[in-house]
């Protein structure tokens, strides 16, 4: 069997366990990705995925590689002693 590529409403608002109104809420309000089909809404298996923390968007990617170069920079020195313990 395939992977599903959209879900509906209701199956987001019973992973995410938030009510169907919330879920819609959100579509209107552009925080959930959503694609009209009809009269119906379903949101991509993509957005989902980065809703729950699977996947990364690409701003949010280079936010934590942003960080981590930081870190690394102001204290590599203690990190690499810290490696050695």
């Amino acid at each position: 069997m395939a992977e599903k590529t959209h879900y509906s409403l209701a199956e987001v608002a019973k992973i995410l366990g938030i009510s169907r109104i919330a879920v819609f809420q959100r579509v209107k309000k552009r925080d959930l990705e959503a694609v009209r089909i009809g009269r119906s809404w379903a949101v991509p298996a993509g957005a989902l995925d980065s809703i729950l923390g699977r996947t990364l968007r690409p701003g949010e990617k280079r936010t934590i590689e942003a960080a981590v170069r930081k870190v690394v920079s102001e204290y590599g020195e203690v990190l690499e002693r810290l490696g050695k313990e």
